[in-house]
């Protein structure tokens, strides 16, 4: 346990970003599934868009890299378009 007060700020400060960054990655692996689960390309497309949006967001908070995000964007697009 820090005893100084700006090391225990940062500690809480943290620990909250982490907890936060932990549950954003979830949803993002979850949209990322269901893209991957979807049998029509109807589903996919709308399924897609959702998680694009995630990723978006993502890559602008720099939770991901934003080339790791191109990535994955690109890999769904094309099974999205496989689908069709």
């Amino acid at each position: 346990m820090p005893n100084i007060k700006s090391a225990k700020k940062r500690m809480e400060l943290s620990g909250a970003a982490r907890l936060k960054n932990r549950s954003e990655r979830g949803r993002i692996r979850t949209a990322i599934k269901n893209v991957r689960a979807s049998e029509s390309a109807e589903a996919g497309t709308a399924r897609l868009r959702d998680a694009v949006a995630l990723l978006d967001r993502a890559a602008t908070r720099r939770l991901y890299h934003p080339s790791r995000v191109a990535r994955i964007k690109s890999g769904l697009a094309r099974f999205v378009n496989t689908l069709a």
